[in-house]
């Protein structure tokens, strides 16, 4: 259930004096969280059974004097001495068993209750001994469900070399400085990540918060979606609730550059709503509550078939469940080769929706276009 490495043989500056080591469950297989805290930050790897023996193998003894082993049957204590001897001992099992109901049993998040974050710390989401203050535990569990979505990307993006990340309309951030600790901290990734925003004041608040947690590679700027242009192969366009047709902006942007995934979390959807032709569907739309949803759930499901369009392979998910906010729908679109025929089919699909909806052009098209 839990493993932790103590008391280092050799103490040194820019190595953990503990590391901890826990099950979690990620795409319904468990892997083993290896935790090691330098300094004030964080760094989590996700190893397999094997990967975690034989690093186990290799650093106790050498570079750590003691280890502790908590198990559903007992509890084993090894030290090595001076002499080189090493000593174990057991006892009774200290930790409680999670029960067999999935229902009660705790989630795995890839950022754990209980282990201090640095960057929740500093955002004011989790207090410094690892635990979430109470009015923020939605936003942890959003920014755990984004890295969850963020992960299953991560076979879709380069192996290999610096990854280039843009995300449009950044705001306060939370969920950048969580990707960024995602891919920098868990995943041992070079990255250079630009969070773009209109508003001054924000970016010169992240910017600080960014150096305060010495976050490499993290960069903040002021500027518009539209014409923002990278300096290399964006892999990763990430676009979380900007408002209404700047959506549409990043996922054009997105597009141009070819960029191999996509994640856009939509907000407040008027321009459909606005142009809705009356003939389409009256039953439903001549209700003003009705027609706003249906006309957000067209926007989304256009942008879909428009990205399957240019050579995407979409999704539209639940980003979050809605009691915690309205604005829940997530596409994620992983750039895939097409045939002439899946393309064929792919604009088959966009036109008869369009048609469907009585439109002739949109903000998204016209993007486009440009």
């Amino acid at each position: 259930m839990r493993l932790t490495l103590s008391q280092p043989m050799q103490p040194m500056a820019g190595t953990a004096p503990k590391v901890t080591v826990r099950p979690v469950s990620l795409r319904d297989e468990t892997k083993y969280q290896w935790i090691a805290r330098i300094g004030s930050q964080e760094h989590h790897e996700n190893l397999t059974e094997e990967e975690l023996q034989k690093r186990v193998e290799s650093v106790f003894c050498i570079s750590f004097a003691d280890a502790h082993l908590f198990t559903k049957v007992e509890d084993l204590a090894f030290k090595r001495h001076r002499s080189g001897q090493v000593r174990f001992k057991k006892s009774k099992p200290t930790l409680k068993p999670p029960t067999d109901l999935s229902h009660n049993r705790e989630k795995q998040y890839l950022i754990p209750v209980g282990v201090p974050c640095p960057f929740l710390v500093e955002i004011g989401v989790m207090l410094p001994n690892g635990q979430i203050k109470s009015a923020m535990y939605h936003k942890f569990r959003q920014i755990n469900r984004y890295l969850e979505f963020v992960e299953d990307l991560m076979p879709h993006l380069p192996s290999e070399g610096p990854l280039h990340v843009v995300d449009f309309g950044c705001g306060k951030s939370y969920l950048t400085f969580a990707l960024h600790h995602l891919l920098t901290r868990i995943h041992r990734r070079e990255v250079n990540i630009v969070g773009l925003d209109l508003k001054q004041d924000v970016i010169a608040d992240c910017t600080r918060i960014a150096r305060i947690l010495g976050c490499a590679g993290l960069r903040f700027e002021v500027g518009r979606i539209e014409s923002f242009q990278p300096v290399d192969h964006v892999h990763l366009a990430v676009s979380l609730h900007a408002c209404d047709t700047a959506t549409d902006d990043a996922i054009a942007g997105a597009i141009r550059w070819q960029s191999d995934a996509i994640l856009a979390v939509p907000c407040c959807q008027h321009e459909l709503n606005n142009i809705l032709d009356k003939a389409v569907l009256p039953g439903l739309t001549d209700y003003g509550i009705f027609r706003e949803r249906f006309a957000a759930m067209a926007t989304d499901a256009l942008r879909g078939r428009l990205l399957d369009v240019h050579g995407y392979r979409t999704q539209i998910l639940e980003f979050i469940e809605l009691e915690h906010t309205p604005k829940n729908v997530l596409l994620r679109a992983v750039r895939s080769p097409a045939t002439a025929e899946t393309q064929s089919a792919a604009q088959q699909r966009y036109d008869s929706l369009k048609s469907d909806l009585a439109m002739t052009t949109w903000h998204l098209e016209r993007a486009l276009s440009r």
